[in-house]
């Protein structure tokens, strides 16, 4: 069943539990996924739709560490419910082990050993990553020390 699909049934059930804190997120996530699918003039592939529920996750990461700097704790706890929401259409994050394993096949294959390299090593780790769900900034972070130890 296509993310699309899966977001209408989770309205439709929203509504009849009247469960407002769900309903809100995932008309938002439903109206992104038009917009890309307007955006493209096709439907969006599942790849695509999994992009877009990812960029409004990594939305309210950055929302909520905003929020804690700025003491606001009753929009963290908002965007917090958000995420959680958000994360039940995500595929699981990739572990650790997993992602340090694609980083080294990806430093190998390109030949990459300065840290000028780290565009092209990114560009293969989020290849190779896919539509699984993986802190992009994190994966540059150890890219970027990979490369600076290899030096």
């Amino acid at each position: 069943m296509d993310l699309l699909t899966r977001v209408n049934e989770a309205i439709t059930s929203a509504m009849r539990t009247r469960d407002q804190a769900a309903l809100g997120p995932l008309r938002m996530l439903k109206a992104a996924l038009v917009n890309r699918r307007v955006e493209l003039g096709r439907e969006p592939t599942e790849d695509d739709a999994l992009k877009v529920a990812a960029s409004l996750a990594k939305q309210r990461r950055d929302s909520i560490s905003q929020f804690e700097r700025a003491g606001r704790t009753d929009l963290v706890a908002q965007e917090k419910a958000e995420l959680a929401l958000l994360e039940t259409f995500l595929p699981p994050p990739v572990d650790e082990a997993e992602v340090e394993r694609i980083v080294n096949a990806a430093i190998a294959e390109t030949n990459a050993n300065t840290p000028r390299d780290i565009g092209r090593v990114m560009k293969q780790v989020m290849t190779q990553v896919g539509g699984q769900s993986v802190d992009g900034s994190a994966v540059s972070a150890l890219v970027k020390r990979k490369l600076s130890r290899e030096r």
